[in-house]
């Protein structure tokens, strides 16, 4: 008997050791996990500059790193799912891509390094406790827009605008920050604002078609659910005869008429580099969340023909068809 015990005793360490060395073997390299809510053009454009630039420093995936990339398509279940995949793997890294995975993915773990883009307010989405030290294990970039010559430049377009609609999802605290924003820039340039939310995609068409009778022009901020969804917006809008501004470049591309937005492979090229820093050991709770300060132009002509609106001559360079690379 006390020969079997030791038998098996030893069968379990061996397997034990087994275990740990094939672990260990496989993580040979840095794992850094990638959680994005949904796939539209901003998104993916953030995600591709942040492989890009670990890839220009010597990160290549399946080299030197190890990259898995997993996308909730909308889902919250998913994106928890995608989350205690991440902590269960105990990765060296997590970049969360929008609001809604960062704080998915901050709520199963306060241990591994987070590394946010295309979040519009750190602290706000309760992320960090301020800009400059955010205190927990979450930084990165934000894209916050330059809201204010937005609204301006919906001026430019329709300088007889008196009122102004705003699409947006309630749900999305970047976007309800932006509406607040959005609602004083508006209110200080002498116009009026209405505005309809969404909890959905399924709203979107019916708060798209309730809106257009109540305004000059519509303006939508960055937003997940009218990104995914801004061809619905598009066709309501070509109905309507009503021309809809967005709070950046890829939104306006698949449905807006203009924009003064974020570039987002620049954003995520920023977050990648600061994901060297993360790899080196540098502490995210002490790393300042990083911004641009270069917005680029985006007019989309295919609209405007289509509503009869005058490019204006400095913007015309910045005008593409839609469908255009």
């Amino acid at each position: 008997m006390n020969t079997l015990r030791k038998s098996i005793a030893l069968i379990l360490a061996l397997t034990l050791s087994l275990t740990v060395f094939s672990v260990f073997a496989e993580r040979d390299k840095p794992l850094i996990g990638i959680i994005q809510i949904v796939d539209h053009v901003a998104l993916d454009a953030a995600r591709q500059g942040f492989v890009d630039a670990l890839a220009e420093n010597g990160y290549k995936d399946g080299e030197s790193v190890t990259l898995d990339y997993r996308n909730a398509q909308g889902s919250p279940d998913v994106l928890s799912s995608i989350a205690d995949h991440f902590v269960a793997e105990k990765a060296d890294l997590v970049l969360a891509i929008a609001t809604p995975s960062a704080q998915t993915m901050a709520g199963k773990t306060d241990s591994i390094p987070i590394l946010g883009t295309a979040i519009t307010d750190y602290v706000s989405a309760r992320l960090a406790q301020s800009d400059d030290k955010p205190g927990y294990n979450v930084t990165g970039t934000t894209d916050m827009n330059p809201i204010k010559e937005q609204i301006e430049l919906i001026r430019r377009f329709l300088p007889e605008a008196k009122t102004i609609g705003l699409l947006y999802t309630a749900s999305e605290d970047n976007s309800v920050l932006q509406a607040q924003i959005a609602r004083d820039v508006i209110e200080g340039m002498g116009m009026a604002y209405t505005e309809v939310t969404v909890h959905n995609s399924n709203d979107v068409q019916q708060a798209t078609q309730s809106i257009m009778d109540k305004c000059d022009a519509i303006y939508i901020p960055t937003d997940n659910v009218f990104a995914s969804a801004m061809p619905v917006v598009y066709e309501v809008a070509i109905q309507n005869q009503k021309p809809v501004f967005c709070g950046e470049a890829g939104m306006t591309m698949g449905g807006g008429l203009a924009t003064l937005g974020v570039n987002y492979y620049n954003l995520g090229h920023q977050t990648g580099l600061m994901a060297l820093k993360v790899l080196a050991g540098e502490a995210v709770a002490d790393m300042p969340i990083e911004r641009q300060t270069d917005f680029d132009y985006t007019v989309n002509k295919t609209f405007c023909d289509a509503l009869g609106i005058a490019i204006p001559e400095d913007l015309v360079p910045y005008a593409k068809e839609m469908g255009e690379n």
